[in-house]
């Protein structure tokens, strides 16, 4: 007998709660990891190697659903299914006339693309299934390159600990709450039609990358998060600066709270310039940038912030309000969010493989749906990649970045999806 009442579930974490209210065509909140091989993708191969992954990651088996005051995961017997790439990038995952598993692996000539909707999982967690996902495909493909099965990336982690919601684990009542932050700059411009995303990915040798930026006594992120501002400068016009340009970047909690949660983790913060009241040199919009990733950079900080959004969800009366007034609510409460930020930027880090597999692989690569301008970056062994999706049919901003990092004495390769410069590499 097949008693559906029996299946498991999982409330939604903390961070997830937000996204099946907010989730539209143009913002579908799916983000994309991409792995890009040296030879072509075989499907069977990675056919065999997503079964395998999925008996590692139960939670990744769920369909999202709506119950009375809360939407939640449950077990789903539907099958992950690789398939050829005939998708624009992130496109929304959660249809309402259908249920659907809340990723999706896709491929295209030489590249393995993890799909993921936001309710599911961040970009640490996400990423531990890629990474699970080639060493698998690997072991298959190449038999005579002994790489051993069970030798994924994080092996030896239980069931338990990857299904956690350290949002719970850490949570405090908080003495204060966060209020609304101050308006920013929003990028103006025509929309591309069909929710699409013009994407402009390029590759930096990172050790170049990292001797520019410790040559400034920076980050990498934090050069990155200068010049991104510095870049979203260049196009305002002098009206425009009565407002400060706020880049959103988010924090992975992993680095601050113990966890090996595939679930979400993250915090965001603000990093924000005033370019109407300060000079727009290099210089001194790196320094206003070190000065705020010192100061929101702090466990307390992060804390403070983690324990503030528990918070709500903590509220017996939020929590006893019917569900669609919470949709109601929670889309209200993030077009006004959408207000303190004029783009968002993630580094989500060194990506490393376990030895054996780095000789089969080009480069990693990661991006996510845009509602704005977004960027995000990855590096692994020598090859730095940062990819921008915008919804605009301009990509001003984006060049901009790319020709002063170049100015920088940075080597730049540009590759876009643009299809009158598709498959075109250019040096700046």
């Amino acid at each position: 007998m097949n008693d559906r009442s029996y299946l498991p579930w999982w409330r939604l974490d903390n961070a997830a709660k937000i996204f099946p209210s907010t989730s539209s065509a143009h913002d579908s909140k799916v983000f994309r990891f991409f792995c890009e091989l040296k030879e072509e993708v075989e499907p069977a191969a990675l056919q065999a190697a997503l079964d395998r992954t999925m008996e590692r990651f139960p939670l990744y088996r769920c369909v999202l659903k709506r119950g009375w005051f809360w939407y939640y995961l449950e077990d789903s017997p539907l099958p992950a299914v690789a398939r050829p790439e005939d998708l624009p990038p992130c496109f929304p995952l959660y249809p309402s006339a259908r249920r659907s598993l809340l990723f999706r692996v896709l491929y295209y000539r030489r590249r393995v693309s993890l799909e993921v909707y936001h309710v599911l999982s961040d970009g640490a967690g996400a990423l531990d299934f890629l990474r699970a996902l080639v060493w698998e495909y690997l072991s298959i493909r190449y038999p005579q390159a002994g790489l051993p099965q069970g030798g994924a990336p994080a092996f030896g982690v239980s069931d338990q600990q990857k299904e956690a919601d350290s949002f719970q684990k850490y949570y405090e009542k908080p003495a204060r709450r966060f209020g609304l932050d101050p308006a920013a700059y929003q990028i103006p411009g025509e929309r591309l039609p069909k929710n699409r995303l013009a994407i402009l990915e390029g590759r930096i040798p990172t050790a170049s990358l990292l001797a520019c930026a410790r040559s400034r006594g920076a980050t990498l992120t934090e050069l990155l998060t200068a010049v991104l501002l510095r870049s979203i400068h260049e196009g305002m016009r002098v009206r425009d600066q009565k407002k400060p340009v706020v880049i959103t970047i988010p924090v992975n909690l992993r680095n601050y709270f113990p966890s090996f949660s595939s679930r979400n983790f993250f915090a965001i913060i603000h990093v924000g310039y005033d370019f109407g009241r300060n000079e727009d040199s290099l210089p001194a919009v790196l320094a206003q940038v070190k000065r705020s990733f010192e100061e929101k950079l702090t466990q307390e900080q992060l804390k403070a912030q983690m324990n503030s959004l528990c918070a709500l969800e903590h509220n017996f009366p939020i929590r006893m309000a019917p569900l669609p007034l919470k949709d109601v609510v929670l889309r209200w409460a993030n077009r006004l969010a959408a207000h303190g930020a004029t783009a968002s930027f993630s580094n989500v880090g060194r990506l490393a493989m376990p030895k054996g597999a780095e000789k089969y692989i080009r480069q990693f690569g990661v991006l996510t749906c845009a509602g704005c301008l977004q960027a995000c970056a990855v590096s692994f062994q020598d090859s730095f990649v940062i990819t921008f999706a915008s919804p605009f049919r301009s990509r001003e901003t984006e060049r901009v970045f790319f020709q002063e990092l170049s100015r920088l004495g940075l080597d730049v390769t540009l590759t876009t999806n643009i299809e009158e410069e598709a498959e075109q590499h250019v040096v700046l």
